[in-house]
């Protein structure tokens, strides 16, 4: 099988809810029928078709059908039982780490696109730079211009104001 969906679900919060969702499904059912079934490895699909941890967990049952220290058919079944519990609670607690992660990821994704739709575009921001430079420009000159006329009122003299032209010859 394909284990790219998998791979693909990890990365986000819903594909890690999705799995989520399938591995307390088979918890449930190890809990209730007292070990991993083929039904309940059959019922892990995506869009109607098994994929990666549907051949995980197949794997793991035919694994824990192996009874190489000859117990009996209880022992053999509590042993099954307990082992399963053990493995889908390891990928649970994966699962929901991962789940966790990616929530976090999106949201902070989430907030950076909202940001960078309230700014302009760079074409618009020079454009706003440059503007500002210019109000700055005549603001400076309006503020010496009072300056200066405060200073006359008050009777000082005042030489013509000075202007200068600096250039760079190369």
């Amino acid at each position: 099988m394909d284990d790219k969906p998998v791979a693909r679900m990890k990365e986000s919060a819903f594909g890690n809810s999705f799995l989520l969702g399938h591995l307390k499904k088979v918890r449930a059912s190890i809990e209730k029928e007292g070990q991993l079934t083929k039904a309940a490895v059959k019922s892990v699909i995506w869009k109607g078709q098994p994929f990666g941890l549907t051949d995980d967990l197949e794997k793991f049952r035919l694994e824990l059908e192996q009874n190489p220290d000859g117990l009996g058919k209880a022992a053999l079944r509590a042993k099954q039982k307990e082992k399963a519990l053990a493995f889908i609670e390891r990928k649970i607690q994966s699962v929901m780490r991962n789940l966790s992660d990616c929530e976090e990821k999106e949201e902070l994704e989430e907030e950076a696109r909202q940001a960078a739709a309230v700014l302009p575009s760079a074409k618009k921001l020079d454009k706003i730079l440059r503007y500002e430079s210019a109000l700055q420009k005549k603001l400076n000159g309006a503020m010496s211009h009072l300056e200066r006329l405060q200073r006359r009122r008050l009777g000082e003299h005042l030489p013509a104001p000075l202007a200068m032209e600096i250039s760079h010859a190369a």
